[in-house]
């Protein structure tokens, strides 16, 4: 019975306190997203929830001179061209772009990097936030061996290039700083009210090795909380902590031992969500969880009357939302569940 009565009273995960956001997010505004693959797991929650998102214009980058050179780039609306690209297995590629904006032509793939960075050019002028996500300080940089591409050139993705293409470096806290703070006097140039929320991945890089993932999720840390001293607009989110810190726990991994899995990833959504948004927008989230799950509910007789009123009771619902908040798309969910009217 003591046993019992101890492990009753045993915490099983580490909770702590987030600081919340100063100006809380709610569905008027627009949010950016740039970073790791973590990021596109929350810019997925947000768009599912009726945000205006755009999320990862040059694909998914990891190191801080990628996303620095990003956003730098939209800022200028670079028009990239057909010196800026490398061909590699019978494909065209962008150092500074992932594969999904590869082609099998110069001009394939520059029409899509290019449509890419003029979106979000339009998008970060107005943009009320940005999301950066930060996966490594490692960087791999072009040597002479790489094809088409100029000597130290930091690649954001290596397009199954050889190895001999690249020399892999750590970067230094001060550079870390350095990169990210030219990012981000070039993006308040433009939009003098964006505001800053800064993360770090808590996909573990055990490509890289324990330590030296360790060494790199350290440099990041630091250089973060560095810059989020100096500057009021920055605010950070404790992601990484939440997932190694908190959860603490394999179980909250994918069987790769360095994705977190649903679980975890739900677990941080819902901490981003108390500590970033306001009770109304938490509230109206809430409605539109509802909707989604009615949209994506699949009836055992589509026949019935039962459903048919299933879908009315809905179409109410999701058209009394439209009309309220004008700015969010409910297009699909009203023709879905208007099929029957």
């Amino acid at each position: 019975e003591r046993i019992e009565q101890n492990l009753s009273t045993m915490k099983f995960h580490y909770e702590f306190d987030i600081k919340s956001l100063a100006e809380p997010i709610n569905h008027v505004h627009n949010i950016l997203l740039v970073g790791s693959c973590f990021t596109e797991n929350i810019g997925e929650k947000l768009k599912k929830h009726k945000f205006k998102v755009l999320e990862n214009p040059n694909g998914i980058v990891f190191n801080p001179v990628s996303v620095a050179e990003t956003i730098i780039n939209i800022v200028e609306n670079k028009q990239y061209d057909a010196t800026d690209l490398f061909q590699h297995n019978e494909a065209w590629h962008s150092w500074q772009h992932h594969s999904r904006f590869s082609g099998l032509s110069i001009e394939d793939a520059l029409q899509k990097i290019n449509t890419s960075t003029k979106e979000a050019h339009e998008y970060i002028k107005n943009a009320d936030y940005l999301m950066v996500t930060l996966g490594s300080a490692w960087i791999y940089t072009l040597t002479e061996n790489a094809s088409n591409g100029k000597v130290g050139t930091v690649a954001a993705n290596n397009h199954k290039a050889p190895a001999d293409w690249f020399n892999r470096r750590l970067m230094e806290f001060g550079q870390v700083i350095t990169v990210l703070g030219t990012m981000l006097d070039r993006l308040g140039a433009l939009n003098p009210n964006i505001k800053v929320i800064f993360t770090i991945s808590p996909v573990r890089h055990l490509r890289e090795g324990v330590i030296d993932n360790n060494r790199s999720k350290a440099v990041l840390i630091s250089a973060v909380h560095h810059l989020i001293e100096q500057l009021p607009k920055l605010y950070y989110f404790p992601a990484y902590e939440l997932v190694i810190d908190d959860l603490r726990d394999y179980r909250f991994f994918a069987e790769d031992l360095v994705h977190p899995n649903y679980h975890a990833t739900q677990y941080v959504w819902e901490k981003f969500v108390n500590a970033c948004m306001s009770q109304d927008t938490k509230q109206l989230m809430e409605e539109i969880a509802a909707i989604n799950l009615a949209f994506n509910h699949k009836a055992f007789n589509p026949t019935s009357q039962q459903h048919k009123k299933f879908l009315e009771s809905y179409f109410i619902k999701t058209k009394q939302l439209q009309e309220t908040f004008p700015y969010m798309d409910f297009a699909k969910e009203l023709q879905y569940f208007g099929s029957e009217q």
